[in-house]
């Protein structure tokens, strides 16, 4: 595991990170404020201490994968990026313009980014597809999935963990960021997914509970990994929707 930032150094760029993500969607005009204020501790964790990936072994064929599902939360994923050196943070002055490649979803265009995605329920399939390959080639390399609540509600999401489950993925990860509000509503209103957790544990997953925000049950929760030996895992992480801005929470 990573080491390059003390917990509570790590805990500080949860702060930098919400204060540029803010700064590059004011600048723009436009983007998905809470969602990225939710997951940004997620991604934080993930790439300064959990994946192995950088600029410099992007192109290493034993890297991590990272597949950021719920797409339109891209903001959090380009500072987060940006911070590690995958392009200077100035570039993303062009958010939202023309010709710009940082748009309101993740394209390969942008240096770092896997997978482009944003219909919401395909990130999962693609990052089973690649659990699978490295599973098949005898390679080390592990993928992880960050997956939106509203995701529940698609049945690709759970056909996909069917398929991941009957291979015995052990090397895929999903992390659900659970801040129950999605497009139209409360996720208990528009589409209630409870007992989360069970559901899961019906599909036959390692399933883990952990509050999103607290960078130290993170990290602590991506050392144990694989949950259950042989079984794909999946992390629910409590999280609240604009977070850090006590307005928008």
């Amino acid at each position: 595991m990573k080491q390059r930032f003390t917990d509570r150094q790590l805990s500080e760029k949860s702060l930098l990170y919400r204060r540029d993500i803010l700064k590059w969607i004011k600048l723009a005009g436009g983007g998905h404020t809470g969602g990225s204020l939710s997951c940004v501790d997620i991604l934080n964790v993930l790439y300064n201490r959990i994946l192995k990936v950088s600029p410099e072994t992007f192109g290493d064929s034993n890297r991590d994968r990272y597949v950021q599902s719920k797409g339109h939360s891209v903001e959090a994923l380009f500072v987060v990026l940006a911070d590690c050196g995958f392009f200077p943070s100035d570039e993303l002055s062009t958010m939202g313009g023309y010709r710009s490649h940082f748009v309101g979803h993740p394209t390969r265009k942008v240096p770092g980014v896997e997978q482009n995605t944003g219909a919401l329920g395909h990130g999962l399939p693609v990052a089973c597809g690649l659990a699978l390959g490295a599973r098949r080639r005898g390679e080390p390399w592990r993928t992880f999935a960050l997956l939106s609540d509203g995701e529940m509600d698609e049945g690709t999401t759970w056909e996909a963990a069917l398929f991941a489950q009957h291979h015995r993925l052990d090397n895929l990860t999903v992390i659900v960021d659970y801040n129950k509000i999605q497009s139209f509503g409360r996720v208990s209103e528009v589409l209630a997914v409870e007992p989360l957790a069970d559901k899961w544990r019906a599909f036959n997953w390692g399933v883990c509970e952990v509050d999103g925000h607290d960078t130290e049950a993170l990290a602590s929760t991506f050392r144990e990994l694989p949950l259950v030996e042989s079984r794909p895992s999946v992390i629910i992480a409590h999280t609240v929707k604009g977070k850090g801005v006590p307005f928008m929470e």
